[in-house]
């Protein structure tokens, strides 16, 4: 597969944009002050206790308060507790040696969190989500931190290797190596990048970890809370990180600083592939050069189309996502069931790509073409699984039901992007009227004389080539008649750039005449 990243830098932010075989699959938006970011790790004050959610409102500086439910302290949450706390009496210059850290028992999983976080005390915290709409930031005290092969944990001591490594030598290799390189009280999780990979990378991977949680130590020292004590990577880099593979061929970027940062980060994780690194300088802008923009334009929306004419309808409720498949205008046979398969099935690929696009969340109900016999239904839905195989938020398909639905779910990790594809009229802007095509000619007319008062002569009106063939229709056209009524040359000309009520007036120096 043809993998490309195009990276957009603007005044507001940075977009980035990932190809996959020249189609449009991922958009991102970076906004130059962005905050509160999956990953980042603040030092956060409990402020309520809410013992009927099991759950807990905690300040880390957003306007609203964030949410941490008890399933989501982690077993270790005593061992981060007294951890946080350690790290913020400590007055020495050097953080203290975390593999002599003692750990506390694990809490139960059917605990009360005012057991757990009795006293409201300040407590370290990973953002889980995003905030979305109205609500603060979801929090886990869970803390990871990713790097391009590795994930360590703190406070356990498990090893764990992806399940996406299907070869067991491989997975038995790659759990010999980590248990050889990891320390005390440290989890760790092999990732799926890490396939191939030798001892040396992982432990330089580990090490690079190992010195984060170092600055995690140090920053909280003395820290006070509400506080940002890490930032994740900028998402160009933790989507490099996440997504770079073999198969990416070309990570194009407009910004020189940009350039230098990702070239930089390229040659220490894959200096083989530093090749695919280029700074774009053309006049064109980016997005338009790669077809990214009117992509955008085709693929948000209410309606999206597809190449067999089909095309389909995605609502959005507060409850779910609704999407319709509407039939097209080509056949391939006469049989019913055939055209209503091919149909689906073109429809699941875009359905994959529109979910994994917008970054769509929460409950998907997918509104199939009929289809009556249940090996084409399992086709479907075998389609869309396969379809949904590269996207990286967990996500779960349920077969066809007898009525012809097929629900998803899939995590929501960030705001679902939206893009309105529509533009203002500009003859009526936006208010669905336009003034009376009747009382057009009176207006170009009332203009004129306007002009020809205040000491324009030779006069030329571009206007909508309609227009144009009305006003000039004729021996005695109109525009004849303004020449002769107003005793001046006046020229009309066509202009395709022009919307239907468009005029615009130009003097003999074909400058134009502003009113």
């Amino acid at each position: 597969m043809n993998k490309e990243l195009i990276i957009n830098a603007a005044p507001t932010g940075v977009e980035i944009a990932l190809l996959e075989n020249k189609k449009l699959v991922e958009l991102h938006h970076e906004k130059m002050d962005a905050s509160f970011a999956v990953g980042d790790l603040y030092l956060g004050k409990v402020k309520k206790l809410i013992p009927g959610l099991n759950a807990a409102f905690i300040d880390v500086g957003f306007e609203k308060d964030a949410f941490l439910h008890y399933t989501d302290l982690s077993p270790f949450a005593r061992s981060l507790l007294k951890f946080t706390q350690q790290c913020i009496a400590d007055k020495s210059e050097n953080s203290f040696d975390f593999s002599k850290f003692e750990v506390e028992p694990e809490i139960i999983k059917t605990g009360k969190i005012n057991e757990v976080l009795n006293g409201k005390p300040n407590v370290l915290v990973q953002i889980l989500k995003e905030p979305i709409a109205a609500k603060g930031p979801r929090l886990s005290c869970e803390i990871s931190l990713p790097g391009r092969f590795v994930v360590i944990t703190p406070f356990n001591d498990i090893v764990a290797v992806s399940k996406k490594i299907h070869s067991s030598e491989e997975r038995k290799r790659l759990q010999k190596i980590v248990e050889a390189i990891k320390i005390k009280n440290f989890g760790v999780i092999v990732r799926t990048a890490a396939e191939g990979k030798n001892a040396t990378e992982l432990h330089e991977d580990f090490n690079h970890l190992l010195q984060t949680w170092k600055s995690i130590q140090k920053n909280l020292q003395n820290a006070l809370a509400p506080s940002k004590i890490l930032s994740e990577e900028d998402k160009t880099t933790s989507i490099l990180r996440d997504l770079l593979t073999e198969d990416f061929n070309h990570i194009i970027t407009n910004d020189k600083n940009i350039y230098n940062d990702t070239l930089s980060y390229i040659q220490k994780i894959a200096p083989d592939k530093q090749d695919i690194v280029a700074h774009y300088h053309n006049g064109i802008p980016i997005f338009d050069q790669y077809g990214i923009t009117k992509q955008v334009k085709s693929s948000f929306g209410k309606t999206v189309n597809l190449p067999s004419g089909a095309y389909l309808i995605i609502e959005h409720t507060e409850a779910l996502h609704v999407v319709d498949v509407n039939s097209g205008y080509k056949s391939i046979s006469n049989n019913q069931e055939e055209n209503a398969l091919e149909t689906n099935m073109e429809a699941a690929e875009e359905i994959a790509r529109q979910l994994r696009l917008r970054d769509i969340g929460g409950i998907i109900v997918v509104d199939f073409i009929d289809m009556k016999l249940p090996d084409n239904k399992r086709r479907v839905q075998e389609a869309i699984e396969d379809f949904m195989h590269t996207d990286r938020a967990k996500h779960a398909v349920l077969p066809i039901s007898k009525f012809g639905l097929m629900q998803i779910t899939r995590q929501r990790m960030r705001p679902e992007m939206n893009i309105n594809t529509s533009e203002i009229c500009p003859s009526c802007n936006g208010t669905g009227k336009v003034a009376s095509t009747i009382l057009l000619q009176d207006e170009i007319e009332k203009r004129l004389h306007y002009l020809l008062t205040h000491q324009h002569k030779n006069l030329t009106i571009f206007v909508h080539p309609i227009v144009y063939s009305h006003l000039t229709k004729g021996i005695f056209s109109i525009a004849w008649k303004w020449r002769r009524k107003l005793k001046t040359n006046i020229k009309v000309k066509p202009s395709n750039d022009y919307y239907f009520t468009e005029f615009r007036f130009f003097d003999s120096n074909e400058e134009e005449i502003k009113f």
